[in-house]
């Protein structure tokens, strides 16, 4: 498989760049690889000495609710009959390690481990069966949720929006010859090394493909757009001190840790 990331140098120059495929070295690009893998003319930088940023620039940022039958029902939930989906603020990105700020520390708050995937092509009324030409690749999110606004004013929005609210990466994965199978991945969750959450991608109700079906549809979405695609059952709450911990399949571990703003 290919990896990517956003990478920070100690110089504070910041790019994209392209893993090696047998050691710890970065490769700068010329931009965005979702955008096409254009290289830099630079020597390969060392993965030890980057700092790592949030890997996407979504102008949208896709969400899917109750997408797991199991995790619709530990809500009190019917499974919807639609994808049930919103947007996120981008403004609540946040990069591998980063500190998620709790605004109501007195609010139930939780997490929720999701495969996320971002899109390479332009795409406006998609079908199903040809949605895989328009992904570019894969990473890990976390829907952090304010349980009492998300009741409270019966929308998702600002519940799921606050700054730091999607902890995501650290990398993005591109899979090559089969090596991971997207509709086959275990999700899981550990939260202060207990794990809390252990799924699979294969229970999704609605395919990341049946999505894009059903969100292209008169609505245009384009390269870097991300979605991110439900989670399984086992979410719980999160408190000051947490540190979580959110693993997909074979990517490299999204950490993210909790404290009261």
């Amino acid at each position: 498989m290919k990896i990517y990331g956003h990478f920070r140098a100690a110089n504070g120059a910041a790019f994209y760049g392209e893993f090696g495929q047998h050691d710890s070295t970065v490769r700068a690009l010329r931009q965005a690889p979702w955008l096409g893998i254009a290289y830099a003319e630079a020597p390969p930088h060392t993965l030890a000495d980057l700092a790592i940023d949030v890997p996407v620039a979504p102008r949208s940022l896709l969400a899917v609710g109750r997408n797991y039958a199991e995790h619709a029902k530990e809500l009190g939930n019917e499974p919807p009959p639609f994808p049930l989906t919103w947007l996120k603020s981008p403004g609540s990105l946040l990069a591998h390690n980063g500190v998620i700020e709790l605004p109501f520390p007195e609010h139930v708050v939780h997490y929720e481990a999701e495969l996320a995937v971002i899109l390479g092509r332009t795409a406006k009324n998609v079908r199903a069966a040809e949605a895989a030409d328009y992904i570019f690749g894969y990473a890990i999110a976390l829907d952090i949720s304010d349980r009492n606004l998300q009741t409270a004013e019966g929308q998702f929005y600002r519940s799921k929006s606050f700054d730091g609210f999607t902890p995501f990466g650290p990398y993005l994965y591109v899979p090559e010859a089969g090596d991971f199978d997207p509709g086959n991945l275990a999700v899981q969750l550990k939260q202060n090394g207990e794990l809390r959450q252990d799924g699979n991608t294969r229970d999704m109700i609605f395919k990341p493909a049946d999505v894009l079906e059903f969100s292209t549809k008169g609505t245009t979405l384009i390269p870097g757009d991300v979605l991110i695609t439900g989670t399984p059952a086992g979410v719980g709450p999160i408190k000051d001190g947490d540190v979580l911990e959110a693993r997909i399949g074979p990517f490299a571990p999204l950490v993210a840790r909790v404290k009261n703003a």
